[in-house]
């Protein structure tokens, strides 16, 4: 079987993609820990830590969501870098239904509501799914209740 091969982007692409997203919605520029970036930028291609690309994807996501690289904007950032990595990875059937549903999802992973396993399940199933089964829509209604 032949791999597919990943690709990704650098730090330098995060933040402009960043400083985009501040321009045309508003908030604070500039970045406070673009180590932490930088560093699951890196490890996300590491196979044996994450060896699917649904693996790689929710790590990104958690990574720019939860450690805070940038000053403001950081759930819109996860949003917007997680649809580019879609893109570029031939996933571009389903980018638009991954920034719909992701939406309120970067708000409920950054309260602590959303886990790590659902949210790799949703972003499964919005790869792989034409929509949510039943089983996965309660354990988010139950996650953000």
């Amino acid at each position: 079987m032949m791999e597919l091969q990943i690709f990704y982007f650098d730090t330098q692409h995060a933040i402009e993609v960043h400083d985009w997203i501040i321009e045309k919605s508003g908030g604070l520029h500039g970045y406070r820990e673009i180590g932490l970036l930088d560093s699951a930028l890196e490890h996300i291609q590491n196979d044996l830590y994450y060896p699917s690309f649904a693996e790689k994807l929710k790590h990104l996501i958690c990574a720019v969501n939860k450690f805070h690289p940038f000053n403001d904007g950081n759930k819109r950032s996860s949003l917007a870098l997680g649809a580019y990595f879609l893109e570029i990875n031939g996933y571009a059937y389903c980018v638009k239904k991954f920034v719909l549903e992701m939406e309120e999802i970067v708000v409920w992973l950054a309260e602590g509501k959303i886990k790590d396993n659902l949210l790799l399940n949703i972003i499964k199933s919005i790869i792989e799914e034409d929509e949510f089964s039943e089983e996965l829509k309660l354990q988010l209604l139950e996650a953000i209740s």
